[in-house]
């Protein structure tokens, strides 16, 4: 692997979380409202805004898509005030702009933080998608297995029976049958409407969760991102491109991407150290919501960093701005 530049996390891990946080307070505003568009936007405004604070040289590989589909943080957009060192960014201002605007649970704000070169650049395509938690050996199920080879071979590395596996899968038409092969085990199904990235990191802790393993397509960026939360948290994560046409091919062939049935794992997407950083929009499993106490607002926030595998659960609480 070649050298990556040195990466200060320790210093940037805190701003990273405040980026996160404004973020959002900003899609807050909308909760409830019904305009995905307007909360996301929010959340753009606010995110870009705060990482052009920063002295850092950042390039935006993971965002909100090609340059002419996304007026701010497209992908390669340059942010920073270009003084400090080269790092990558990944984000999803607003993950779950749907759950946002019906007021419903684990929408989040998201970004990871590494040395220049460090996470795949994933082209705005389908990933198919695998992960479980911690304690487990490596490739313990993979990408190849049948949906119902995954759940038996996963509850006999757990010690359990197929009726003690839950697994989260994105409720989609496309996973009917994913969906039927997993209940036939008599392992149980927890559906999501939006966010798999949140989905993803609910394997990490299943004792909580109830959550055993995730499987499923959606979003190649967020499955750069869950992977960069699996690097802080632990648990593995397996994804491979999805391309529907020629189009997604050349973008894929334009961010360095040649082979097309490639199957990375979660290291092979988030290659070095990183940080993460997750604020609660509305309320969840994971995190809190944004809270209006009297005349405060109070931010839950998940701060990881991978060097370390700290975590911290960060409660801001600020007075509310008047006019």
């Amino acid at each position: 692997m070649t050298d990556l530049p040195d990466f200060p996390d320790h210093m940037l891990s805190l701003s990273v979380a405040r980026v996160a946080e404004q973020a959002a307070l900003a899609s807050a505003d909308w909760v409830g409202r019904g305009d995905e568009q307007s909360a996301d936007q929010a959340a753009v405004n606010a995110m870009r805004e705060q990482l052009n604070l920063l002295d850092i040289s950042g390039t935006v590989v993971i965002g909100e898509g090609e340059r002419d589909q996304a007026p701010m943080l497209f992908i390669g957009e340059e942010v920073g005030t270009g003084e400090g060192p080269a790092v990558d960014i990944a984000l999803d201002p607003l993950e779950g702009t749907t759950l946002t605007a019906k007021d419903m649970p684990n929408a989040l704000t998201v970004i990871a933080m590494g040395p220049r070169g460090s996470m795949l650049h994933a082209p705005d395509v389908y990933m198919d998608k695998l992960a479980v938690g911690p304690g487990l050996p490596q490739g313990v199920v993979t990408l190849d297995m049948s949906p119902a080879d995954r759940v038996t071979t996963l509850a006999k590395a757990k010690g359990c029976t197929a009726k003690d596996i839950t697994v989260c899968i994105l409720e989609r038409p496309r996973h009917e049958d994913m969906i039927y092969d997993v209940r036939q085990t008599g392992a149980s199904v927890r559906l999501i409407t939006d966010g798999d990235i949140a989905g993803v990191m609910h394997c990490v802790d299943s004792a909580t969760t109830g959550i055993d393993m995730y499987m499923g397509s959606g979003g190649a960026p967020e499955g750069v991102l869950a992977a960069a939360a699996l690097k802080c948290m632990g648990g593995q994560i397996s994804g491979r491109l999805i391309f529907r046409n020629n189009d997604e091919r050349r973008r894929a062939e334009k961010a360095g991407i040649t082979d097309f049935d490639r199957i990375y794992t979660r290291d092979e997407m988030v290659t070095a150290d990183v940080i993460f950083a997750a604020s609660g929009v509305t309320s969840g499993t994971l995190l809190p919501g944004v809270k209006r106490d009297g005349g405060w607002l109070e931010t839950s926030t998940l701060l990881m960093r991978s060097k370390t595998r700290s975590v911290r659960h960060i409660c801001c609480r600020m007075p509310m701005k008047t006019d």
